[in-house]
């Protein structure tokens, strides 16, 4: 994982969790299109962060970028997590898996900051392995949140999918909780599941390729299910859901 830092003031001071940002390195046209990146936090004095795994020339550019360097960027894009105060004895669950973490961070402080004392916040995060994970749970712990870990190859945690994690961590829990999750789409459709069995509220924050942000280039439409069939662009009319609203497949 990559964490790259961007003094954007007018970016960091509008964005909110869910929300993600246009991003690209130089100044040529090589890469030529922009790719989206999550909020992963925002700062005071203006700096806020993205997180990523180098993947292509794109993101290789991006990690190999100097201090002082200029990037294009555009944002913030898309609408994020609804945040509303939960009726008494919510608990709240954040649920994340592989680069699917990054907006979780941003969210977690959110709630903290937003949401009544007392409301139980738990997070879920899995990974492939511990070393993909291990350096962001540091982050997690600095909110006084001891996130509840799975990696593929057993490293660290539980060894399996996040997914079991809710069995392990909620068992069968009545209609009071609230679902936030980011992360693979096959994994959030089980998590989706999961939350639909139980009557529990399921946002979930969509990945999907895209080269404009702003719904010009129709790339990242995805299904749409129940009383919404129809399909949605990910960068205008999310990339965040209702769970419930997406045609899982």
């Amino acid at each position: 994982m990559c964490r790259l830092t961007i003094l954007a003031p007018e970016i960091a001071a509008a964005g909110r969790p869910g929300q993600f940002v246009m991003l690209r390195s130089g100044r040529g046209l090589d890469p030529l299109l922009s790719r989206p990146f999550s909020l992963h936090q925002t700062m005071a004095d203006g700096r806020m962060q993205v997180l990523f795994k180098v993947l292509g020339e794109g993101t290789r550019r991006l990690a190999a970028l100097a201090a002082g360097a200029s990037v294009a960027i555009v944002g913030p894009l898309g609408r994020g997590f609804a945040l509303t105060p939960p009726p008494t004895g919510t608990r709240l669950g954040l649920i994340g898996g592989g680069i699917g973490v990054a907006p979780l961070l941003f969210l977690a402080r959110e709630i903290q900051r937003l949401l009544p004392d007392g409301t139980a916040l738990d997070v879920l995060l899995g990974a492939r392995s511990k070393a993909e994970l291990a350096p962001l749970l540091a982050d997690f712990r600095a909110l006084g949140l001891e996130p509840a870990v799975a990696t593929d190859d057993g490293s660290l945690g539980h060894h399996g999918l996040v997914p079991e994690l809710i069995d392990q961590q909620w068992g069968q829990e009545g209609s009071h909780c609230r679902v936030f999750c980011c992360g693979p789409w096959p994994m959030m459709a089980a998590v989706a599941s999961r939350c639909r069995e139980r009557g529990w509220a399921c946002q979930v924050s969509l990945e999907a390729m895209m080269a404009c942000g702003f719904s010009a280039c129709l790339g990242c439409a995805v299904a749409g299910s129940g009383k919404r069939e129809r399909y949605f662009h990910v960068c205008k009319d999310g990339p965040v859901f209702q769970a419930e609203d997406v045609n899982w497949g």
